[in-house]
């Protein structure tokens, strides 16, 4: 099948790939917050927790 002239321009074009190259290393920086974020948020509801429990237990009924 022969290449059109749209396509070989299309395979030739440059112009886009550093979006491309900065949409990726966003989409990284985004996922290991998300991981991140979500290890501090059960971390700190077992900091919550504790302090729940301490409080009840200290409170008059």
């Amino acid at each position: 099948m022969p290449k059109t002239p749209f396509l070989t321009k299309l395979g030739q074009d440059t112009r886009g790939t550093s979006a491309v190259e900065y949409g990726l290393i966003l989409a990284l920086i985004v996922i290991a917050m998300l991981v991140g974020l979500t290890n501090l948020s059960s971390q700190s509801n077992g900091v919550w927790g504790g302090f729940t429990g301490k409080i009840t237990a200290v409170m008059p009924s």
